[in-house]
């Protein structure tokens, strides 16, 4: 298996988008997050969304965020938390995403656990469905926000007693604006058109996002 890697972007400065950045309401995060409107294209859904601190565990458990991250989430509690899953019309690459509310500090360290566990593990288990993740790698790609991490890799489902594991690919973007972060995360479909291809979240999902929670957060 392959060493993990995280490509870590944007310019990680602490300071008016840093330490003094303003947490956003739940109804805030609300009318920050996409809709159709925003996105040509594209269908939008609502997913539920908890404001607790993820749970999920892997094998290290020091790779719990990159676990986490997978998900979604991360092991901070959000002070509120929005999801969607927004899909392709174009039978192109869908998304999930979820934007979360946290303290300047804990909106730091959520970027900073992600990228440390990826940084030390070589490969990983999610404990509760037995899934091993493998051929972690650097997504090149543009800087998103005032930092961002991002990474591939890749999901092995057990298959039957004569059966090799189905490998599934994924990509996670996590980016942090201010005092809110935005995780993506998408996968290709096995037996689909890509399935042997590297995930990519489709930038035009993010860059909408995030230019939607910029214009709500310069507008306050």
């Amino acid at each position: 298996m392959t060493s993990a890697s995280l490509a870590a972007c944007g310019s990680g400065a602490t300071g008016a988008t840093g330490e003094h950045a303003r947490q956003l309401s739940k109804a805030e995060l609300e009318r920050a997050t996409v809709t159709a409107t925003d996105l040509d294209g594209y269908e939008v859904q609502r997913d539920l969304a908890s404001t607790s601190a993820s749970h999920k565990t892997a094998d290290p458990s020091s790779c719990a965020p990159a676990m986490q991250a997978v998900g979604g989430s991360s092991g901070f509690a959000a002070t509120a938390r929005t999801a969607r899953i927004v899909f392709s019309k174009k039978h192109g690459p869908s998304a999930h995403l979820t934007l979360s509310s946290h303290s300047p500090q804990d909106a730091e360290r959520v970027i900073d656990a992600l990228r440390t566990a990826a940084e030390r593990c070589k490969t990983f288990k999610d404990v509760q469905v037995d899934f091993d993740y493998d051929g972690v790698q650097v997504r090149s790609g543009p800087g998103y926000g005032d930092e961002s991490v991002s990474l591939r890799l890749t999901q092995l489902v057990a298959g039957g007693a004569d059966e090799e594991s189905v490998r599934v690919p994924y990509a996670v973007v996590a980016v942090r604006q201010g005092a809110t972060v935005a995780m993506f995360t998408t996968f290709n479909r096995p037996k689909g058109q890509q399935a042997a291809d590297p995930a990519v979240v489709p930038d035009a999902v993010v860059r909408a996002q995030l230019t939607k929670l910029r214009k709500l957060t310069a507008s306050e």
